[in-house]
């Protein structure tokens, strides 16, 4: 079916979105076309202001309103440990269990040669500073059991060792392949408690 060229271009950017075909792209569209147009404007200027007030804290990289972020600039968080998560979704997932009190590091990615995403194209150049300036005694890779996650918990370890830091990695009570983001908090939270130190 040929769409009118409006349509046609909201279902392509539907189709930007993750893991949405064109059949989902094209369920979207329609449904946003029905509803009313208070809705939609609202709908926008919420994408809009989502954008605009969303910045990276300048520490952690967290996703945050302010730089600083919360956690960065919270005077109750334990500031020699420092966990590693490569987005920002697997902090949230972590911060629901409420049982880690230190700090963050995210990578934004995780190395993947097939994908063209090396090392420097996370930020380990920053977590590495971090290392120099901060009193730091562990960190806590909290990367996913994927191939890309193995490499990154590899390569960081070979990395942080040298500063006589404790490197541990949580505990997976996950199938590998499997995203923290979809796990449950009592998973995340065993898996913190049950961390092993990498040697």
């Amino acid at each position: 079916m040929i769409y009118p060229k409006a349509i046609a271009a909201l279902i392509e950017q539907f189709q930007k979105f993750p893991s949405v075909g064109p059949k989902s792209a094209q369920r979207m569209a329609f449904y946003l076309l029905r509803m009313p147009m208070a809705d939609v404007e609202k709908f926008a200027q919420t994408i809009v202001e989502a954008k605009k007030n969303t910045h990276t804290c300048d520490i952690c990289f967290n996703l945050s309103a302010q730089t600083p972020c919360e956690i960065c600039s919270s005077t109750q968080r334990d500031r020699s440990t420092i966990c590693v998560v490569s987005e920002t979704k697997d902090l949230i997932a972590i911060e629901k269990t409420n049982e880690y009190k230190g700090l963050y590091h995210v990578l934004q990615g995780l190395i993947s040669p097939i994908d063209g995403i090396g090392a420097d194209d996370i930020r380990i150049k920053e977590l590495l500073n971090r290392l120099t300036n901060e009193e730091v005694k562990e960190i806590i890779l909290a990367l996913s059991p994927s191939v890309e996650g193995e490499a990154t918990s590899l390569y960081l370890t070979k990395l942080i060792k040298p500063f006589g830091i404790k490197v541990s990695r949580i505990a997976f009570g996950l199938p590998v392949g499997a995203d923290l983001e979809y796990a449950d908090e009592m998973t995340i939270a065993k898996a913190i408690e049950g961390r092993h130190e990498i040697n």
